[in-house]
């Protein structure tokens, strides 16, 4: 922020600036109420130059923090997928095993029933054949 602009006359200058009089120049009193604009003006100018620095110097200093916490999101991120993705797919596993469960249980537990019934059927007919 070096960028400074120099300014050769300051509001002080101006008033204490005093001009020779000749026979045939301007009038003192008006020359005098224009510069009093002059110097207003000045001050003005100095006084949104001097507020504007500030804000100026605020705003980069957010800019820089924003950005280191825009770094450290990003730091985050990049490590939580990772840990989310083997979250998520502990999850679709365990719901994958409890929807077999679910669905082969039930068939699983026909057939072990199934061949008890013939295994009783069986003995049955050896016993009627014997």
């Amino acid at each position: 922020m070096d960028n400074q602009i120099e300014i050769e006359l300051n509001p002080t200058d101006i008033l204490k600036k005093e001009f020779k009089t000749k026979m045939r120049g301007y009038e003192p009193e008006e020359v005098d109420g224009y510069l009093d604009l002059v110097i207003k003006d000045y001050q003005t100018y100095q006084e949104a130059i001097d507020r504007l620095t500030a804000e100026n110097a605020r705003l980069f200093k957010k800019v820089d923090e924003l950005n280191r916490q825009l770094s450290a999101s990003d730091n985050v991120k990049e490590s939580a997928p990772q840990q989310s993705s083997a979250a998520t797919n502990y999850d679709i596993l365990k719901r994958l095993s409890n929807l077999e469960r679910h669905v082969f249980g039930a068939k699983l537990s026909e057939q072990n029933q199934a061949p008890q019934t013939r295994v009783q059927n069986h003995s049955q007919f050896d016993e009627t054949n014997l």
